[in-house]
């Protein structure tokens, strides 16, 4: 009896000590006698003690940090390059094979990976060119990345490139010139600010003159239908009679200009302004 309850202790003992337990965030292989078995999916999952084992593998996105390196770019300057990389195991049960069996320590892989190829890039640009053209080298990148991992069982999602830092010399350099193209801008929106304000200064001066001229046009034009006005009247009424108009008007143009007449004693006002006019006097 004591060796049966010995047996069923055995027993129990060993099966807890194959419980396995696979979170969803986690994929696993059962090696049994260092030979692969079977794929271990999320929950429960038991493996003989002693003769099988069990590895797992992280699915979730993963970042790696390709630590800075300074990297000569094609004008020959030293630049401080960072970038970062994201990836993932695909989950299927090949996808966790190859990234067990086909590449050790995939991690440090993809970043040396990563910095060979950001050298490459890199070294065929000019500073200037590989700051303006970050997206071009993100996507150069992921796809060499793509493209030499892909019996790796893992999917790069995306590269990222940190920063590319240019010695402090240039780094100053550039900052003047920057600051320079500023001031350069600054002055030519000035200057075409200023030359559209005279601009329209000019177009001003242009519509007031234009407005005195009509003006002046306008008052000539009343002046001699005036005159045409009078020469019809004075035809009409005054044919023959163009020295009493010519003495009507002086009398008129004496009397708007407040000129002074003279009356000799004992003559009557009405009959000097009727010798002015040529208008025979009154008779007493």
């Amino acid at each position: 009896m004591e060796i049966v309850y010995g047996v069923i202790i055995g027993i129990v003992v060993i099966f807890f000590m194959g419980i396995r337990i696979v979170r969803p965030t986690q994929r696993g292989v059962v090696e049994r006698l260092g030979k692969y078995n079977r794929y271990a999916v999320p929950g429960f999952n038991w493996v003989i003690p002693i003769i099988e084992n069990m590895f797992l593998l992280n699915i979730t996105e993963q970042l790696i940090e390709a630590s800075p390196q300074e990297i000569i770019t094609n004008d020959n300057l030293n630049a401080k390059v960072d970038a970062q990389v994201y990836f993932k195991i695909r989950p299927d049960e090949m996808s966790i094979k190859n990234a067990m069996y086909n590449v050790q320590n995939c991690q440090y892989q993809i970043v040396n990976l990563a910095r060979t190829t950001l050298r490459n890039i890199i070294g065929t640009l000019t500073l200037k060119s590989a700051n303006s053209e970050r997206g071009k080298i993100n996507a150069e990148l992921l796809n060499v990345l793509l493209k030499e991992t892909k019996d790796w069982g893992i999917e790069i999602v995306r590269t990222e490139l940190k920063e590319i830092d240019p010695p402090k010399d240039v780094q100053e350099t550039m900052n003047k010139v920057v600051k320079a193209e500023n001031e350069k801008i600054a002055a030519i929106d000035f200057a075409t600010a200023r030359e559209t304000e005279a601009d329209g200064e000019k177009r001003a001066e242009i519509k007031r003159a234009e407005g005195i001229k009509q003006a002046k046009i306008l008052a000539a034009q009343g002046e001699a239908e005036a005159i045409r006005l009078v020469n019809e009247a004075a035809n009409q009424y005054f044919v023959g009679n163009a020295q009493l108009l010519r003495r009507l008007e002086a009398v008129e143009t004496s009397l708007q200009t407040n000129t002074k007449i003279v009356v000799p004693p004992g003559s009557d006002l009405v009959n000097v302004i009727g010798d002015l006019a040529g208008v025979a006097p009154i008779k007493k």
